[in-house]
């Protein structure tokens, strides 16, 4: 009688602790997508900056 007595008012539910499981494994799985894109993000911006603002040895002397 104990037995059924503690699985019915406090043992953890499977189910819940499987879609725990899954969560925690989703979230990961976005977090690393996120830092991913991130780094990307980073790449893209970093080769935009040199697009846009040349080396100064490549340009010739600004006349006074």
């Amino acid at each position: 009688m104990a037995k059924a007595l503690l699985g019915h008012v406090g043992g953890p539910d499977p189910r819940m602790v499987s879609e725990m499981r899954r969560l925690q494994q989703r979230i990961r799985d976005l977090e690393a997508e996120l830092t991913r894109l991130q780094a990307q993000n980073d790449e893209l911006a970093a080769g935009n900056r040199e697009e846009a603002f040349p080396r100064l040895q490549d340009r010739e002397p600004a006349l006074t």
